[in-house]
């Protein structure tokens, strides 16, 4: 088109020029793509059992999970506490919950645990906690939903690293705007950028507004070319079981089949999805446990509408996630974040028939809501799904949230990047410890040390799990790694394949009872006997004593102090 201009060689120069100014301007931006470090997204579920997603053999539709999870790497043997609170210490932390102020939960510590160094009841100050670090590193820092590590000013979110966050300071509440507490009379308590907030939208419901204000807050500043950390933690699906009417008419005739049906199916799809060997064999439920085919039809009809609502609230979640994944997708930032998603412990599985006398539960249901059949779900009922679809969520594993067994302690995860290997299954054993480690190596930020802001703190004890995620190893812990858990006297400590627990051996949910009285060590090879079916302390005598050695090593190296009397699940 220019053969025939006057000026042939200006314009042959002009264009060689802005060819040339493109190529350098694609690579200048090509460049600042990748040397920008990766954002981080952090998703907790609340009480999810290890089967409740698609991706990990449930019936109850999850696309959003289970995409991130297919095209991800999913995490078959990864470990937490048997409750939230311990839990989310030491993800914020990559040590020990005993050491950084959660070995028992605040206002359940026994009276030999209060005033110690690490049962503070709050994330303590021993240590550099993760927001903490990645905000003196240049990233944006949000929260959105549960805290439950501090209620005061000085152990908030903000407190701790938090740019911005709305956070729930309990250990669970209403989903609604009513503010339903979940134990005692006073409004659930709730702070937003540090201030306590007396109510809440009229339409809030949680997983929507915490899932729409970590968009807001991500929004805010996406233009400034900073990274973000974002930590999304609902509180769905804990107690008390709560959904819209909408969700729940979608869920509804699902489980007419009952529990018995569907526990069956779930586990047929967890080995045909190779999440569990063809021979694994179930733990069975509890002694007081009644088939689904002994309930009267009203029985049926209402433990039907239990795990609908459920259904509901895991489903909403999805939905959820898929919104912000749509979001971060939207403005070009998905392939650079680094998406880490799991639950903080088993399924919670109270008896339907459990009292909870000792939190005064029972009277509170009596006071502050209408749990007849029409109103289950909505904001002002106070329910929970009970033991038997708890084991359906738990799958194989034994017991469920509060216990120290596999039922209580394994939680699905999975991690989501672009530079895994989509679709990879990964069977090493990992802790929630080894979070931490794994997000300063995926931001290349060093861990401060030995001392943060002027006062001593203490090392991280996990490890990151880099190695597996890229398939460059097959473990990060070796076969050796000693790994323990208690919380209100329930006991467990891993070497290798093999594991002991300490739990009650008759009345599970008596929280007076003596430990002396109804709990004992049993030993388990996990290799041959992964759901903790037979106990080999007495055939394997040496075993043993190598295993009690390393608890009493467990328990000095991490300050645990054993309750004196039980006080909590």
């Amino acid at each position: 088109m220019f053969t025939n201009h006057p000026n042939k060689t200006l314009y042959w120069q002009l264009l060689i020029f802005l060819a040339f100014s493109f190529l350098i301007g694609c690579a200048n931006d090509e460049a600042t793509s990748s040397s920008k470090k990766p954002n981080i997204l952090f998703i907790v579920a609340d009480d999810l059992g290890y089967t409740d997603l698609g991706g990990y053999g449930s019936e109850i539709a999850t696309p959003n999970l289970d995409a991130l999870a297919h095209n991800g790497v999913t995490l078959t043997n990864y470990y937490v506490a048997p409750t939230c609170s311990p839990t989310r210490a030491m993800l914020l932390s990559g040590i020990d919950n005993h050491l950084v102020g959660m070995g028992s939960m605040s206002g359940e510590q026994s009276d030999n645990q209060k005033n110690k160094i690490g049962y503070e009841g709050y994330l303590n100050f021993r240590i550099a906690a993760l927001p903490n670090v990645l905000k003196d590193n240049d990233y944006h820092t949000y929260m959105t939903g549960k805290w439950h590590l501090g209620y005061d000013d000085n152990t908030s979110p903000t407190a701790r690293g938090f740019e911005r966050s709305f956070s729930l300071l309990a250990g669970g509440a209403g989903h609604f705007s009513n503010m339903l507490s979940i134990l005692g009379t006073n409004k659930a308590p709730y702070r937003e950028d540090g201030k306590l907030i007396d109510s809440l939208p009229d339409d809030f419901y949680s997983t929507k507004f915490y899932t729409d204000k970590m968009i807001e807050y991500i929004d805010s500043n996406r233009n400034d070319g900073k990274p973000f950390f974002g930590y999304l933690s609902y509180t769905a699906v804990h107690w008390p079981l709560q959904a819209p009417q909408s969700s729940m008419d979608r869920q509804s005739g699902k489980y007419d089949e009952g529990y018995d049906v569907i526990y069956e199916r779930r586990l047929s799809n967890l080995k045909e999805l190779g999440l569990i060997d063809e021979e694994t064999r179930s733990f069975p439920g509890l002694s007081e446990d009644r088939p689904w085919e002994d309930l009267s039809e009203q029985e049926k009809k209402r433990s039907a509408k239990l795990m609908e609502i459920y259904a509901a609230m895991v489903s909403d979640m999805d939905h959820n996630v898929g919104k912000i994944v749509g979001y971060l997708e939207d403005i070009g930032e998905l392939d650079n974040t680094f998406i880490f998603f799991m639950s903080d412990n088993g399924a919670e599985g109270h008896p339907l028939d459990e009292t909870f006398e000792n939190y005064g539960i029972e009277q509170k249901i009596k006071t502050c809501c209408d749990n007849r059949f029409e109103n289950m779900g909505r904001p002002d009922s106070y329910l929970w799904y009970g033991s038997n679809w708890a084991r359906v969520s738990v799958g194989p594993w034994r017991r469920f949230k509060g216990f120290t067994s596999e039922g209580g302690i394994k939680a699905p995860a999975f991690v989501h990047f672009p530079k895994f290997h989509g679709g990879s299954i990964d069977n090493s054993f990992v802790t929630v410890k080894d979070v931490m480690p794994t997000i300063l190596e995926v931001a290349n930020i060093s861990h401060p040390g030995k001392v943060y802001k002027g006062r001593e703190i203490l090392p991280m004890q996990g490890l990151s799990m880099m190695p597996i995620l890229l398939g460059e190893s097959d473990y990060i812990h070796k076969e050796d790694h000693i790994e323990g858990w208690e919380l209100f006297g329930k006991t467990a400590l891993r070497k290798g394949s093999w594991k002991m627990i300490q739990e009650p051996k008759e009345d599970f949910f008596s929280w007076q009872t003596p430990l002396s009285d109804n709990y004992k060590w049993q030993l388990f090879n996990l290799t041959k006997d992964p759901t903790e079916l037979n106990d080999l302390a007495e055939v394997e005598s040496e075993k043993m004593q190598e295993m009690l050695d390393a608890w009493e090593q467990y328990k000095k190296e991490n300050g645990v102090i054993i309750p004196e009397n039980v006080m909590g699940f």
